[in-house]
């Protein structure tokens, strides 16, 4: 999974101012059928139709998840189910309790024929509090929105009997024709208005995901993996056309990276693309499975600002092919869905996850060393806001409680230093030959899809993989309180800190915005009072309203092009602003001065170590 803390400031302006295989359906195990009825909403809410199988007790138990592999929070899915029947072959309703949001107990059990019940999706509902809030996140989250779009994450639709979740699924679907799935499961029925899809497994089923929109999509082949991209873009501004040419760029560069390490043949990216209007999707980011990615991002992004996210966040995902789908714990292969046990490694799946998203762009040739070190520092500052002393192995295994929930976000930071760190040490003592790459590879081999290892193993498996100097790492620095001297490992292969002049933000001082939107008629206006450079230069004053920058008409409506075209500027730059100042437009005319501060950065300073730091970025 991938969060996207996208410009909190924005808020501000707009509301206040688990492995996949290709298994077979058991023929020994009888088939739990299920109907989702996509043709005939009513209320926003989705009926769902599951056929009983046959029960020999007199109680059953029916659940829906109170959270699914990945996400690391509890979102109750089934508090978004209304009017839960069960029924016998009469169409007599059985009497049914609930114990919690998501369990359902039902008596007379072996008269039960089905069961149905609405659903609710969850886009409607999230307020934006943003992260660790109790949203849904929007990638494992649903969508209800007749005729235009669905976004079936089946765990928030398809729930399973208790001791059942072994036998096979059959979900027939039905949708208006116009609309198609995008998915990467195989469609068993061949007309335009329903589909079917069957999954050994309930966990299978779960790591499905489904969209149905009208038809947006592109495929193309990669070293033998077939890949979709389907894009939603509730206006049309984006295409999968106009954004696939940077996915295989990207895409193509990842198989590369990994090598042997990858056997995925179909991968699907789902992209869901925000209004942000009230009812709609604000938890932006992306959440992994192991033949697709689900992401939400806000369409009002210019596109070049979308790709460059994409670039990241699917990435990321695109990784965790490695680590969780192909090497993990038991807690992850026997997942409790409603009373999870967590795993402690989360510094391996999201973190060594997050360092390979950054590592193979400088491999790969996408970004330069200066990107490349500029994002170590920025994680290295993120992580200094999390709790540095708050061991990860602790954290991870009690990340759906507090005070550990609320650090989940330094899996993307502290987590992807951590591997760094260990990529160095392996370099260090193989003297470049080797690196956290090939750990992962001799992981993979040594476990895999269907092996999966104990928990407290973990660090002397991978001390035997590796060296002696890697086990202390992991027992000092992750299983116990010491804050990383990242610099002693980065002076491992040459490079240094060093402070560097960086422009801060023209509109945005981290997320502290300068101006102000009014929501009457959306006009930007200067809310600052304590402005800086930008604005003295050229005379501008609180309270002027914004109304063009270099011949481009801003309102609310383009904010975030506004703030995006800025980050552009270079020192110097001509620029012209039109404004209203005290009921009277004017145009100003002068030239772009940014203000500067005094920032950490690094820098490849030890010549001695330059064949060290080649293995390291391009090893």
């Amino acid at each position: 999974m991938k969060k996207i803390i996208f410009a909190l400031a924005f808020s501000f302006f707009l509301w206040t101012s688990k492995a996949n295989t290709t298994n077979l359906p058991d023929p020994k195990k009888e088939t739990i059928e299920v109907s989702i009825n996509l043709t005939d909403v009513k209320d926003d809410q989705v009926l769902v139709t599951v056929k009983a199988p046959k029960i020999k007790k007199d109680e059953i138990i029916y659940c829906l998840p109170k959270t699914v592999p990945g996400t690391y929070s509890e979102d109750d899915y089934g508090q978004y189910v209304a009017d839960f029947k069960a029924l016998d072959a009469k169409g007599n309703l059985l009497t049914v309790s609930k114990s919690d949001d998501n369990t359902w107990i039902i008596k007379k059990a072996k008269t039960l024929a089905k069961i149905t019940y609405l659903v609710n999706d969850t886009f409607d509902t999230e307020k934006g509090k943003g992260f660790g809030k109790d949203d849904v996140f929007s990638p494992a989250g649903t969508n209800i929105d007749a005729n235009k779009n669905f976004m079936l994450n089946l765990h928030g639709f398809v729930g399973y009997f208790q001791d059942k979740k072994e036998s096979p699924y059959k979900v027939t679907i039905t949708h208006p024709a116009t609309l198609w799935a995008a998915t990467s499961i195989i469609d068993k029925d061949g007309s335009t208005s329903t589909d079917v899809f069957e999954m050994p497994l309930y966990s299978e089923l779960l790591e499905n995901p489904i969209m149905y929109s009208k038809p947006d999509y592109t495929t193309f082949n990669v070293d033998g993996m077939d890949i979709q991209i389907a894009v939603y873009s509730p206006t049309g501004k984006f295409t999968a056309e106009s954004i696939t040419p940077e996915m295989k760029t990207m895409m193509t560069a990842q198989k590369t990276f990994l090598g042997k390490i990858n056997s995925t043949k179909k991968y699907t990216v789902i992209i869901y693309l925000s209004s942000m209007t009230q009812t709609d999707a604000k938890g932006f980011g992306a959440l992994e499975h192991p033949t697709a990615t689900t992401v939400v991002m806000p369409e009002m992004m210019p596109k070049d600002e979308l790709v460059e996210q994409l670039k990241d966040i699917v990435s990321h995902e695109f990784f965790h092919i490695v680590t969780p789908l192909t090497i993990h714990s038991k807690e992850i292969q026997y997942f409790d869905y409603n009373a999870p046990k967590m795993s402690q490694h989360l510094w391996m799946y999201e973190g060594v996850t997050e360092y390979f998203a950054n590592l193979f762009q400088i491999n790969q040739g996408l970004i330069n060393e200066d990107d490349f070190y500029s994002r170590i520092v920025e994680k290295m500052e993120s992580a200094k806001t999390m709790n540095d002393t708050m061991p990860f192995t602790t954290m991870s295994a009690n990340v759906l409680k507090e005070p550990y929930k609320s650090q989940y976000l330094n899996v993307y930071q502290k987590g992807a230093l951590i591997g760094m760190c260990i990529d160095i040490i392996i370099r260090e003592k193989s003297d470049g030959k080797r690196g956290v790459l090939d750990l992962m590879h001799h992981l993979s081999t040594e476990y895999g899809v269907s092996k999966p290892f104990n928990d407290a193993d973990l660090f002397a498996k991978i001390t035997s993989l590796t060296y002696p100097e890697v086990g202390e790492f992991l027992t000092k620095y992750v299983a116990g309180p010491t804050p990383i001297p990242y610099y002693d490992y980065l002076a491992k292969v040459g490079v240094t800190k060093v402070i560097k002049k960086t422009p801060e933000g023209v509109f945005l001082k981290g997320q502290i915005p300068y101006i102000g939107v009014n929501r009457e008629n959306k006009e930007i206006f200067i809310g600052a009072n304590d402005l800086p450079i930008f604005y003295t230069t050229l005379g501008l004053k609180t309270g002027d309203v914004i109304l063009a920058i270099n011949d481009k008409d801003y309102s609310l409506d383009n904010i975030y092009e506004m703030i995006s075209e800025s980050q552009k500027w270079k020192e110097n730059d001509s620029i012209s602003v039109k404004i209203r100042r005290d009921g009277k437009e004017q145009l100003i005319k002068g030239v772009v001065k940014l203000p500067y501060i005094d920032t950490d950065g690094l820098d490849a300073t030890d010549s001695s170590k330059a064949t060290l730091r080649e293995a390291w970025l391009k090893g």
